[in-house]
């Protein structure tokens, strides 16, 4: 575990390994320790970061509800690579993690080598669709200023310590409506215009997302799609041997750095 004040706020991040460089970034309410298996079974060749986003897991929480957004998530991972000594790096992430990575590319697409965007989406076109999402985040904040942390007991216990613990309901309420929320469709608009090798994971079970992740394989050029047989929206953790599997022979066969 190491700690630095980055953009105004102390970030929690991990950094195992040796090698070319691997930034993997969570799902919301989760934590980078979603990602301790894969420092597991990459560190013996790649550099891998993960990170706690704003409002999450041990990273500070700004009480302003105005520090949380996609561009300061965007921000945070350009610093926590240049904290690092990344100058370039594959960038990947779950979920939030993974809109958050395409968000990433299209602000710097030189700091990125490769792409990997697991149990995501690219956000919406239609203003309909984003409102009934945006209206769900907003519904999600709410609980947890209502119930506090107590509001993500659905999980089992082995889920809550693969996901990692909190320090701030209120933290993952602002990340909820300022980073969960989204604005605008430069995301998906963006996806034609990725020129770098991409990998798309989706397990077979995560029905929300699986017609998300074959749209986004057809409109990147050349994206590669691997579906997880047993997998719901957490690929990783629902099937680790797998999961890696897939993801060890993407990084391996990429072209040299």
């Amino acid at each position: 575990m190491s700690r630095a004040r980055l953009n105004g706020i102390e970030i929690d991040y991990e950094v195992s390994g040796d090698g070319s460089p691997v930034l993997l970034s969570h799902g919301y309410s989760a934590t980078r320790r979603m990602w301790d298996g894969q420092h597991r079974a990459l560190g013996d060749a790649y550099k891998v970061i993960s990170w706690s986003m704003r409002g999450h897991g041990q990273t500070e929480s700004p009480s302003d509800p105005s520090k949380y957004s996609a561009d300061l998530t965007v921000a945070d991972m350009a610093a926590l690579l240049r904290q690092v000594g990344a100058g370039r790096a594959v960038i990947g992430g779950l979920s939030l993690g993974g809109y958050a990575s395409l968000g990433f590319y299209l602000a710097h697409p030189a700091m990125v080598r490769a792409l990997v965007i697991c149990d995501s989406g690219p956000g919406y076109r239609n203003a309909e669709a984003r409102g009934a999402w945006n209206q769900r985040a907003h519904e999600r904040a709410a609980e947890l200023e209502s119930r506090g942390l107590d509001a993500l007991s659905g999980r089992s216990r082995e889920m809550r310590e693969a996901m990692g613990e909190h320090r701030s309901a209120q933290g993952l309420a602002h990340a909820a409506r300022g980073m969960l929320a989204q604005e605008g469709s430069h995301v998906i608009d963006g996806l034609p215009s990725v020129q770098v090798p991409t990998l798309i994971i989706v397990g077979d079970q995560d029905q929300p997302f699986l017609a998300p992740c074959e749209y986004m394989a057809k409109k990147i050029p050349g994206a590669r799609l691997e579906v997880i047989a047993g997998a719901g929206h957490s690929s990783n953790l629902d099937q680790p041997e797998a999961f890696n599997r897939v993801l060890r022979d993407f990084l391996d066969g990429l072209p040299a750095a």
